[in-house]
């Protein structure tokens, strides 16, 4: 009983990656996943046009300069990154997927699709937990593109799995906004309307009595952007989160 105990806390097991408990868990790489779950929400909905992300960048600091420590990167023309967990750790990633992109398009001549960089940056973070030597990634990254299957949406996760989505969430509202996303109908949407959906969803996880500010980044891949990923259009962002608010007012009338 003694070592059943230890094998689920983790004590003796958790000192490498390289390491298995009795019950065939790798705690290194739970608690890579653990710092994912305590950073800012990360979001995105798969439209019948195009990919939607957004990220709840928690505000440090009111010194800061707004715009600054990006969670929303772009990584090739027709494809981007929200990040969730150490931002460090995420823009090596993020580099590794910029360079991958850049391969594979001098190689095959063609932009690189959507499962291919998902699996290349996925094979990064399983690699990182294969030796002792080295620290998982303690970041979660969602790849937003749009190829010849059109808009794609996938996530890889510190372990180095990675799925293709309709939506996701990540990071410490993750549970609240998956509820929400399983709410709305995304073969119908487009993404002018997952704009919207997303910030009120971004506004409605923020726990405001734990959390600082926080900025709302978002971008988009679709039709409306020349299938070209850029960051939602500031006009657009403006209203969606003025509705995002009003919602957020509303609720708490209705309590």
């Amino acid at each position: 009983t003694a070592h059943s105990a230890m094998s689920s806390i983790g004590s003796g097991y958790d000192l490498y990656s390289t390491s298995y408990s009795p019950d065939g868990r790798v705690f290194q790489v739970e608690y890579a996943t653990k710092a994912v779950e305590n950073s800012g929400t990360a979001a995105g909905l798969r439209c019948k046009d195009g990919v939607v992300v957004a990220v709840e960048k928690m505000v440090v600091s009111k010194l800061l300069v707004e715009g600054s420590n990006r969670r929303v990167h772009t990584v090739d023309m027709h494809a981007g990154m929200a990040v969730a967990g150490l931002a460090a750790d995420a823009r090596q990633l993020v580099n590794r997927a910029r360079s991958e992109a850049a391969n594979y398009k001098s190689f095959y001549g063609d932009p690189i699709p959507a499962k291919e960089l998902a699996q290349r940056v996925a094979l990064l973070s399983h690699f990182y937990t294969q030796y002792w030597s080295m620290r998982p990634f303690g970041a979660a990254v969602l790849i937003a593109a749009v190829d010849k299957d059109g808009p794609q949406l996938w996530m890889v996760e510190p372990s180095g799995v990675t799925y293709n989505y309709f939506g996701v969430a990540v990071g410490k509202g993750k549970q609240a906004a998956k509820v929400e996303i399983e709410k709305l109908n995304l073969t119908e949407m487009t993404c002018r309307q997952a704009v919207t959906e997303l910030a009120k969803i971004i506004y409605a996880v923020h726990d405001e009595v734990k959390d600082k500010d926080f900025e709302l980044e978002m971008s988009w891949v679709c039709e409306e952007s020349g299938n070209k990923h850029q960051l939602v259009p500031k006009e657009l962002k403006a209203e969606a989160e003025a509705a995002a608010k009003a919602a957020l007012e509303e609720d708490m009338g209705d309590d």
